[in-house]
């Protein structure tokens, strides 16, 4: 049987339609005793260790939760915020890092019929005032005593009544009224607790009633809460189990998600790609889910947990194989051990039959190198889910040459999220899969330019979706919803993608980013900015243009490689590294290196250096590690224009 036709006759316990908390329910009584969560102790000051619910776990180690201890957890929590006078279809906010309690209290709200809005770890107090303020939230859950803070700084404008910290609280604040912690929340709600009435509360909880609100990252404007239903979530869990589950077609070569799946969670639950992929998706078939203490201690922590499996963005997956390069590259010899041993991977997955010779090489790579990355990595893992961003499509070859298959997907926040995915039967690096079962597609030709992506076969356009999971719209604004929908009811994601008579779909570029120079050409920036991806002196890129007669960069430079690889001492000033004309020349090499892949109107002409990262916390980069575009040329308008205006310059006084 084909896998397409073997994830539409699918059946299994998991593939039914019934709310989110009825779902986690029925998944923890068949796996009452399995391991349902992985959580670090000396991380956090848990509130719920002073209570019976939880252990504390030693520094640096993990406990293990049950289904059935966590159920408990969730179900007195539950009948707590219910205590609390939490009343069906009003709205929670949750305002934490990814963490055990993250995930509980999600479940707690949801059953006790509540509605969850989002809020980044990174919100200031102007953000959280919008992001609680807009959805009228009742109450809010925040991670600790730093949150506690900025939430006090604006609540005297919001209608929240009472505020839940999941860690311990001073005793300034445990006195203050309407604000508790997740033990008292606990404690309350195991006094009152009663199954039948729990059970009520659940049975309420419609399809159609509103499960979340989660707010965009903003990086194109103010952020609009998108509203997805108990039914969007399901639909979509239910679509990617059919694409992951354990079907009886597969062999037993073919990884899944199933009750043996073990993940690692460390993006934001805050933002729809973690909270389906590592959360929804993993506790209805019955996996376990350990938390990492931050994106910084990955290694360490997937040590720890030896996951399976784990779900992360592009830039992770960048960070993951610079920290692997670098280890192996400690001396002379393992670095030119360790770029034999990757080239030799991209060989080899490339080959349709790898002959004597290439099999020889690779089985010495692997013994040499490919073996103790996966070691780094846990030893388990069967397979990465990558979204969120493109992934340059050899990075990609490079990891699944090292046994470490990344299936890239494609999804928006509208659609809860998912709408394709590589299949593990057949996947496709450079694309981002079909889409999944019972979503609907057209491409909407117009939005691109004449004479754009005529290069391949394929469709091109603006992907319109429609299905079960695709949200109704935005959260008190019925101008923005009428706008995003077509006369006939489909999404305008607002992405152009190629879809390929296969059946794939790649991904091009988002349609406001595309490029559009004076001279009337067209430029997608992304697979521009994804090809120095793998480059070891080169951090990050943005590619710019619009409105001008060439293509330039923004670079920043891996200063740690520079220093490694430039023949000439460098100053410890990332400004100075900047300035050095061995980098300069260093970069230019590179940037002529990945011109050559590109059409001459894509290639970068001119490029700055700029001596800081683009992160989160210097508001370059969104809480999902997406590249702020406006933010970026804002800070570095000066580099910008001197790029620009030296080049008018240089053409008036040739004229």
């Amino acid at each position: 049987m084909d896998w397409r036709e073997a994830e539409r006759e699918f059946s299994d316990e998991v593939l039914v339609e019934n709310n989110l908390a009825r779902m986690f329910e029925e998944s923890a009584a068949r796996h009452a005793d399995r391991p349902a969560q992985m959580y670090k102790g000396g991380v956090h000051d848990r509130a719920l260790a002073e209570t019976d619910a939880i252990d504390a776990a030693p520094d640096g180690a993990f406990e293990t939760l049950t289904y059935d201890e966590m159920r408990d957890i969730v179900r007195n929590l539950a009948a707590g915020f219910r205590a609390l006078g939490l009343e069906h279809g009003q709205r929670v906010g949750m305002f934490s890092d990814t963490r055990m309690e993250w995930a509980q209290c999600d479940f707690a709200l949801l059953g006790a019929g509540a509605t969850v809005t989002t809020v980044y770890k990174s919100s200031s107090p102007a953000q959280i005032q919008y992001l609680l303020g807009d959805p009228g939230a009742t109450g809010v859950v925040v991670q600790n005593e730093v949150l506690l803070e900025r939430v006090l700084e604006v609540v005297d404008s919001l209608d929240v009544r009472f505020i839940i910290s999941m860690d311990s609280l001073s005793e300034e604040h445990a006195d203050r009224d309407g604000i508790y912690t997740l033990a008292d929340v606990y404690e309350q709600g195991k006094q009152r607790f009663d199954e039948d009435e729990y059970q009520g509360w659940i049975d309420a909880v419609g399809m159609d009633d509103l499960a979340s609100l989660v707010y965009t990252s903003g990086t194109t404007g103010q952020p609009k809460g998108v509203k997805l239903s108990h039914g969007n979530f399901r639909a979509n869990v239910n679509q990617c189990y059919r694409r992951y589950g354990p079907r009886p077609d597969k062999s037993g070569s073919i990884p899944t998600v199933d009750e043996n799946t073990q993940t690692v969670s460390y993006l934001p639950l805050a933002h729809v790609f973690e909270r389906l992929t590592g959360h929804f998706l993993q506790f209805a078939a019955g996996a376990c889910v350990g938390y990492a203490e931050s994106v910084d201690t990955l290694k360490e922590d997937f040590q720890a947990v030896e996951p399976t499996t784990a779900t992360s963005v592009p830039r992770v997956y960048e960070k993951i194989y610079d920290a692997i390069r670098e280890q192996a590259e400690e001396s002379s010899l393992k670095e030119r051990v360790f770029n034999w041993a990757t080239d030799v991977s991209r060989d080899y997955y490339r080959a349709d039959k790898p002959g004597p010779m290439l099999k020889t090489r690779y089985w010495l790579a692997d013994k040499l190198v490919f073996s103790d990355v996966r070691e780094a990595l846990g030893g388990n893992i069967d397979f990465l889910i990558s979204g969120g961003g493109t992934l340059s499509s050899e990075l990609c070859t490079l990891y699944h040459g090292m046994g470490l298959p990344i299936y890239e997907g494609y999804g928006l926040t509208e659609a809860a999220p998912v709408v394709s995915t590589n299949p593990p039967e057949e996947p496709k690096i450079g694309t981002i899969g079909p889409v999944v079962y019972d979503q609907e597609t057209k491409i909407d030709r117009t939005v691109v330019p004449e004479g754009k992506f005529t290069d391949a076969l394929g469709t091109f356009g603006e992907l319109l979706i429609k299905g079960p999971n695709v949200t109704e719209g935005y959260w008190n604004k019925p101008e923005e919803t009428e706008k995003a929908f077509t006369d006939d009811g489909y999404f305008r994601t607002g992405d152009i993608v190629q879809e390929r008579p296969d059946g794939y779909i790649v991904f091009r570029e988002r349609a406001k980013q595309l490029l559009v120079l004076s001279t009337g050409k067209n430029v997608a920036p992304a697979p521009i900015e994804d090809a120095f991806a793998s480059l070891r002196t080169v951090e990050q890129v943005l590619v710019l243009g619009d409105g001008e007669k060439f293509i330039s960069a923004l670079i920043v430079p891996n200063f740690e490689a520079l220093r490694d690889v430039v023949d000439a001492d460098l100053p410890d000033d990332p400004k100075a590294v900047c300035r050095n004309p061995d980098v300069r020349e260093l970069i230019q090499a590179e940037v002529d290196r990945i011109n050559e892949r590109f059409e001459k109107h894509e290639q970068i002409k001119e490029f700055r250096l700029v001596p800081e990262e683009f992160t989160e916390e210097n508001g370059m980069l969104t809480p999902t590690m997406k590249k702020k575009r406006s933010k970026i040329t804002e800070r570095y308008e000066d580099f910008v224009f001197d790029i620009y205006e030296e080049a008018k310059s240089a053409s008036t006084a040739s004229n």
